[in-house]
């Protein structure tokens, strides 16, 4: 069964993970939460960061509309950076613009064609049918805010972190606090 275009994606990325989480690669919140690319209850997936940039990014895209900032929040209960390493393999294309054609969404990825961002509702069933096809995750666009076109995230489905390898794991202070 085949499903999208694929890109070839390993090697190198990092991770969000909280303080108080002992296991950095399991996937179970996102499986009963849900994320941009599964439905609540359907299916696990790690959400992995191409480099430390897409990575800050991310911190400061949950705090967009907050009324404080990276500065007034206590290090102590902030996301650890975990560094991964993954194997090679072929992902789903939603970095490209044929690659995000192929799955309909628009070329203007991580925004529709007014601008406004993709919402879940449309990404969810582009994830389902990769992970139904087995594909072993999604490379896409960083959808948070600030990110470049060029700034990428690694989506893997649960059914493939079996070989992903945690190799450090560094206190928000330490990450991001001190560059």
């Amino acid at each position: 069964m085949s499903y999208g275009l694929t890109l070839r994606r390993g090697g190198a990325y990092n991770r969000l993970v909280e303080p108080d989480w002992t296991d950095p690669l399991d996937t179970s919140y996102s499986k009963a939460r849900g994320a941009r690319w599964n439905a609540a209850g359907t299916f696990g997936v790690l959400h992995l960061n191409a480099n430390e940039r897409v990575a800050r990014i991310q911190v400061e895209h949950k705090l967009v509309g907050r009324p404080y900032a990276v500065e007034d929040l206590d290090p102590a209960e902030q996301h650890d950076l975990v560094s991964v390493t993954v194997p090679s393999s072929a992902r789903l294309d939603c970095v490209t613009d044929n690659g995000l054609k192929a799955v309909e969404l628009p070329a203007s990825y991580p925004l529709d064609r007014r601008g406004r961002r993709v919402g879940h509702d449309l990404c969810q069933p582009v994830g389902q049918r990769a992970f139904d096809a087995r594909r072993s995750g999604i490379a896409c666009r960083c959808a948070a805010t600030g990110a470049r076109p060029d700034d990428e995230e690694l989506a893997l489905f649960e059914t493939h972190t079996g070989t992903v390898r945690a190799t450090s794991r560094v206190g928000f202070a330490d990450w991001f606090l001190a560059h």
